[in-house]
C-alpha cells in the first residue's frame, strides 16, 4: 500500500477506525489507543499510517503537509502539499478499506491536530458517507468552502484542550459553526479542561461513546 502503517484489532473486522497523526509524529503515535478502545469495540481493527512527507531535522517524524510557520515553507508549497497528501491518503484509505472488507459507512477517521485538519477536510468531500470523524486538537482548514464542496455530511466530533498551547482552543467553535453553516446535523464537542495539545482521558471516554454510537454499538 502506499503509505506504511500499523494495524490492531481482529483478522476480519465488521469496522474500521483509521487515526491520523499529527505534525512530527508517525503511526506508533495514535495506535497504542486502540488498546483501551478495543475491549468496547468489538470486531474493530484499528490501523495508523504515516504520513507521507519526512519532517526534516525530525528522524522518525513525518507531515501530510508543510506548516509555514514551523518550517518556513510557503503557503504555496503548503497548499501543494496538503494536495498531494489529500490524493495519497484517498487513495490509501480505498485500499485498506478493500483489504478489510468494510466500507466507508463503517469507518471512521480518527485525527489528532494535523491529523484532524486532514480528517476535516476529506471527510465530507468523498463520495462515500463515512460512518463519522473524530477530531481532537486541530482546526477547519479553509472553513468558507466547506458549504460548496462537501459531498457528504458524517457526524463529526470536535475534542479540544482549554489549555493547548499549540492550536487555540477557538479552533473548536470556528470548525462547528462552519460545519453546521454546511447544513451538517450532527455536530457535536467536548472541551477537555486543563488539558494542553494531546487527548485526555475524558476526551477518549467521548470519543469512545461517539464511535460506539456511530458504528451502532449502544
Amino acid at each position: 500500500m502506499t503509505l506504511r502503517h500499523e494495524r490492531r484489532g481482529p483478522d476480519a473486522p465488521k469496522r474500521l477506525v483509521i487515526f491520523l497523526h499529527g505534525y512530527g509524529a508517525n503511526a506508533a503515535d495514535l495506535i497504542g489507543l486502540a488498546d483501551p478502545l478495543m475491549p468496547h469495540m468489538p470486531d474493530t481493527a484499528f490501523v495508523a499510517p504515516d504520513a507521507p512527507e519526512s519532517v526534516a531535522g525530525l528522524p522518525g517524524g513525518y507531515q501530510w503537509f508543510p506548516i509555514p510557520w514551523i518550517d518556513g515553507s510557503s503557503e504555496e508549497d503548503s497548499m501543494a502539499g496538503m494536495d498531494r497528501a489529500v490524493d495519497e491518503l484517498n487513495v490509501w484509505l480505498a485500499q485498506v478499506m478493500a483489504a478489510e472488507g468494510v466500507t466507508a459507512a463503517e469507518t471512521v477517521l480518527f485525527g489528532f491536530s494535523q491529523g484532524t485538519m486532514m480528517a476535516l477536510h476529506i471527510g465530507p468531500r468523498r463520495a462515500d458517507n463515512l460512518a463519522g470523524i473524530v477530531g481532537f486538537s486541530g482546526r477547519m482548514l479553509k472553513p468558507e468552502d466547506l458549504s460548496e464542496e462537501a459531498i457528504s455530511k458524517p457526524p463529526v466530533l470536535l475534542v479540544h484542550g482549554d489549555a493547548d498551547e499549540v492550536v487555540p482552543i477557538q479552533s473548536l467553535p470556528q470548525a462547528a459553526e462552519a460545519l453546521e453553516a454546511a447544513g451538517f446535523d450532527r455536530v457535536y464537542a467536548h472541551v477537555m479542561k486543563g488539558t494542553g495539545h494531546g487527548i485526555a482521558p475524558d476526551g477518549l471516554q467521548v470519543a469512545l461513546a461517539f464511535m460506539r454510537d456511530v458504528f451502532g454499538l449502544e
